[in-house]
């Protein structure tokens, strides 16, 4: 899998302004995988099928670390943007159980989709959302944010796409609700290729504490 072309990256920033003020195929560089592929756009209320009522949304602050107690996930997220290209950059390479927080996107509990990315394996073994793929509908994520809130979001979906037929509109479209997005690699994988697919967790904001 290559890299898009910059005329083809800033095409893909320009379209996802329009749903989400970020780029429409958001890349996430994980070990071996190199970004996502053209995505196919798909807004289908479908994929928010099932979603808690939830809770009023939160002012915005900016998030520090996430706890996912049903995969034994405890992290530190790291502020990440997009690289030269227009791809949304990968967290720290060299602490693979470290997330990140894509700053373009709102902060957890804010009104509208937030987006957390993370490795899913490294060099050395399982990375921080190795087991994003395990999380079932009820499960918890938690963001503890700088104004010292934490925002609680319930999981509603759990999906594989592959990267050919990946949703961007679908997973990334703004709402009224306060939405949580968690993406890691996922699928087959093939050396030199990478993975063929994306694991994403679709989660609400229904409490605070």
């Amino acid at each position: 899998m290559t890299h898009p072309t910059p005329s083809k990256a800033r095409a893909r920033i320009s379209t996802a302004l329009i749903v989400l003020g970020f780029a429409a195929g958001i890349a996430m560089i994980c070990f071996g995988l190199y970004g996502f592929g053209p995505p196919a756009p798909d807004a289908e209320d479908a994929l928010m099928d099932g979603a808690p009522p939830g809770r009023a949304p939160l002012s915005a602050s900016a998030p520090e670390t996430v706890r996912i107690p049903g995969i034994e996930v405890a992290a530190p997220l790291a502020r990440v943007g997009l690289d030269p290209e227009g791809w949304v950059q990968a967290p720290p390479a060299e602490d693979p159980d470290t997330a990140g927080w894509y700053a373009g996107s709102v902060t957890p509990g804010a009104r509208g989709t937030s987006v957390l990315v993370g490795h899913v394996d490294s060099e050395s073994g399982p990375a921080v959302f190795y087991r994003a793929g395990e999380l079932k509908k009820g499960r918890r994520i938690e963001v503890a944010r700088a104004d010292g809130s934490t925002a609680v979001f319930t999981v509603y979906r759990v999906q594989l796409f592959q990267t050919r037929d990946f949703p961007s509109e679908g997973v990334y479209r703004d709402t009224r609700h306060a939405e949580l997005r968690l993406l890691t690699c996922g699928g087959t994988y093939r050396p030199g290729r990478g993975y063929s697919g994306n694991t994403v967790v679709f989660a609400r904001l229904t409490s605070v504490r």
